[in-house]
């Protein structure tokens, strides 16, 4: 499985941007994708994750009302919408893939994925 993220850049605060993962190889209709992001000195933390079987979503309280994932099944893609953005958003984007979730699941667990993109900055300025 190869993922690719992108959609990264610079913006003011209170803009948007959207990232796109797009996923190649061995794909499944039964993963979970999922965005983590980690900022300098600070532990890589969930952002949003979605099942791909049935389209769930969860989406961690720092971004909840702001951020939303959803997918773009016919390519493969996992897409997270970013909006309001501030300066506490910034840092390096990873999309991930759990290939094999556990039921009704949407883990915000970073190691429960096996598969990782090269990440995306996203700088916000005040």
């Amino acid at each position: 499985v190869q993922l690719q993220a992108f959609g990264g850049g610079l913006v003011q605060a209170g803009g948007s941007l959207r990232l796109s993962c797009a996923a190649s190889g061995r794909t499944s209709r039964n993963w979970l994708m999922g965005w983590f992001r980690q900022a300098p000195g600070k532990e890589r933390e969930f952002v949003a994750g979605l099942r791909w079987s049935n389209g769930g979503t969860r989406v961690a309280e720092a971004v909840k009302g702001r951020f939303t994932i959803f997918r773009d099944s016919a390519k493969n893609t996992a897409i997270l919408q970013m909006n309001n953005l501030n300066p506490e958003d910034t840092a390096v984007y990873y999309c991930a893939v759990d290939v094999n979730p556990a039921p009704s699941v949407v883990t915000g667990v970073a190691t429960m994925y096996e598969y990782w993109g090269q990440g995306t900055q996203v700088t916000v300025s005040s």
